[in-house]
């Protein structure tokens, strides 16, 4: 037996083996390879050729055929899964054929060796069949979850809807056109505003009646539509949801808000659409977070001191939302906060005489923020990019000033309920505030030169997002991290590595590990992060720029990099794990207890055990599949 298998002996389920039964089936092992869309095995093949193989690395998909004819494809094998089992075991009663979607490399074992250790070996055979019935089943198709009450007339239904579902067509006018032609349009096509652009996608402004009728009341009325513009209205993305569009429009009377799809015009949201809107704690709160002038101010508004978000929160629990959208919810919440504290803190730097900031700068929010997956226990990880400036005459004050900026903000934000970050992931240090050229050199030598240590925070660097100042810094940093990553493997490595110090402690036959005296489980460390993690390291992989993971799950599965079904159980897995964490959240806030991650198992109930179990599953399972397809080059 070639040596290079001795890493199957401490490899789950092949641990459950004896010395004599893993020599037995790994002596006859051979390794194959599978060109991209070569069969592994046909559905015409007869029973005594088909072979059990041990998928190393790629990614395979079956195939069966209906009576119709159509071709339907139930699910993808990813590195870890035993492909051929299920035919010989059900006697070819359920055939299918497995065809290989990239370059595929297996183990194929001899099937009489293998079927005998499985009869004999009831504790391998029983995990061998539990984990081909827990792949054949898909957790999504449970009932017991969903998303929202089906009630349309129910105002709950705003925060899971986006504003792409309510955006109406945009009308364009170009900047040259007289304010008599704008006039025309807006009676002719009964529509409130119109958007300036001159290519139908850029926006430059918008034009509404009350500018219109200045422009008449002024004589000016033969006037291009640019002189009288408004240059900078407020947007929405398409993906965002659409409750950010109604706090914005109950306070904020417009005639319409522009929609946007990356950089273009797609659509807009039209004030007459929400006549019906009720009053919601929401929009009041995010109201005042928008008016506040005070830190005092603000402090009373964070979710982890303001009782009524907490129950807005508990509210929409009740009413079956899906946690991950909660989280997005919360997280666009605590983005208002951060917003309004960069805004006072400008507004401090102006009245204590360093005047405006004097470049453009971006400040950039990292880890579960930036993936708009919060929940009441979180700290600061947050980050600046600012325009070069090294050839200028005022570098040292340029420098100053942005210190002195970032640590007010800091300090702003602790106390706001958002705590220093331990690690000291904060725009303060000088390390997360850094011009252009700066971030480009300090990415290039991360990568090549990255130790265990540094490979941490880079994992919450990797999700950064702007929310404050000149966007298109940040957008064009993630283009080149983006590229970066994608080309090394040895980065992707030392991802895995560090994402595998902490093991989902779920253990054979499902029993859960908890920790300490009082049993409990990091949901946060041992779950969320494992799942999270592992979606991270393939979308580098294969190049997706997303960084919420529901949106990176989404990506892979348009790209056949997951089966959508797969994709829908690790969403439906982190909607259980983060669940479980606001529930708990709450419950320490309303108890006075510190906020953590850390779950009591004791105080779940039969039917929380098994949710709990089944998320930790999945879980351990995508943590599987990203070691054995990070490990191959030690494996073969």
């Amino acid at each position: 037996m070639p040596n290079s298998f001795d890493f199957y002996k401490t490899l789950y389920p092949f641990d459950l083996l004896s010395e004599k039964e893993f020599n037995d089936i790994f002596d006859h092992a051979v390794e194959k390879d599978y060109t991209t869309n070569e069969f592994i095995i046909h559905e015409d093949q007869t029973d005594d050729t088909i072979d059990i193989h041990f998928l190393v690395s790629g990614l395979a998909k079956n195939i069966m055929h209906r009576s119709d004819g159509r071709q339907l494809s139930v699910r993808f094998y990813y590195p870890g899964d035993l492909v051929g089992v299920m035919i010989l075991l059900t006697s070819g009663e359920m055939r299918f054929s497995v065809q290989a979607l990239e370059p595929v490399k297996t183990l194929c074992f001899n099937r009489e060796s293998f079927l005998k250790i499985m009869s004999n070996n009831t504790q391998f055979s029983k995990v061998v069949m539990d984990g081909i019935s827990q792949l054949m089943k898909s957790l999504y198709d449970e009932v017991k979850f969903k998303s929202s009450t089906t009630d349309e007339d129910d105002d709950r239904e705003l925060y899971k809807k986006r504003a792409g579902s309510f955006m109406e067509p945009p009308t364009f006018i170009h900047p040259e056109e007289s304010i008599e032609k704008a006039a025309r349009m807006l009676q002719q096509q009964k529509i409130e505003a119109l958007l300036v652009s001159d290519d139908k996608q850029t926006l430059l402004g918008m034009i509404g009646y009350g500018d219109l009728l200045k422009a008449y009341f002024e004589n000016n009325h033969h006037d291009p539509v640019y002189h009288h513009m408004s240059e900078e209205p407020y947007l929405i993305s398409d993906k965002e949801f659409i409750y950010d569009a109604l706090s914005y429009l109950k306070h904020h009377p417009t005639e319409i808000i522009p929609v946007h799809h990356k950089d273009k015009v797609v659509g807009i949201l039209r004030q007459s659409s929400f006549f019906t809107i009720k009053n919601s704690v929401y929009f009041d709160l995010t109201y005042r977070i928008s008016n506040a002038e005070t830190i005092e101010e603000l402090k009373t508004l964070s979710p982890v001191y303001n009782s009524r978000f907490q129950e807005f929160i508990s509210s929409l629990i009740d009413e079956q939302m899906f946690a991950y959208d909660i989280a997005e919810l919360m997280t666009n919440y605590n983005d208002r906060i951060h917003k309004q504290i960069i805004q006072i803190a400008e507004n401090e730097m102006i009245a204590s005489g360093h005047g405006a900031p004097p470049i453009n700068y971006c400040f950039l929010v990292m880890g579960s923020e930036g993936r708009k997956e919060q929940a009441f226990s979180t700290d600061q990880d947050n980050g600046m990019i600012l325009s070069d400036f090294e050839n200028s005459r005022n570098k040292l004050q340029i420098a100053q000033y942005f210190k002195l900026l970032a640590e007010k903000i800091n300090f702003m934000l602790n106390e706001c309920g958002f705590p220093y970050c331990s690690g000291g992931i904060m725009a303060r240090e000088d390390k997360w505030r850094q011009q252009m050229s700066q971030w480009h050199s300090s990415i290039d030598q991360w990568i090549s030169k990255m130790d265990a240590e540094e490979i941490r925070d880079f994992t919450i660097f990797m999700d950064f997002r702007p929310i404050f100042g000149d966007f298109s810094l940040a957008y064009d940093l993630k283009k080149y991290v983006t590229q970066r990553v994608q080309r090394s493997l040895g980065l992707q490595q030392l991802l895995m590595k560090d994402t595998l110090r902490f093991r989902v402690p779920v253990q054979p036959f499902g029993r859960i590990s908890g920790v300490g005296k009082r049993k409990t489980l990091n949901l946060k460390k041992s779950a969320i992060m494992q799942i999270v993690n592992a979606v991270r390291i393939y979308s580098m992989k294969y190049g997706i720029e997303n960084i919420n993971t529901i949106s990176r799950l989404d990506s892979l599965a348009e790209q056949e990099r997951f089966h959508p079904r797969d994709a829908e159980n690790a969403k439906l897995a982190l909607h259980r794990l983060m669940l479980f964490r606001l529930k708990e959240n709450l419950s320490q806030l309303r108890n006075d207890e510190n906020v953590t991650n850390e779950l009591r198992l004791s105080k779940l109930n039969r039917d929380e055990r098994k949710s709990l179990k089944d998320a930790l599953n999945i879980a351990k399972r995508l943590q599987q599949v990203l070691e054995l397809s990070y490990n191959r080059n030690r494996v073969m």
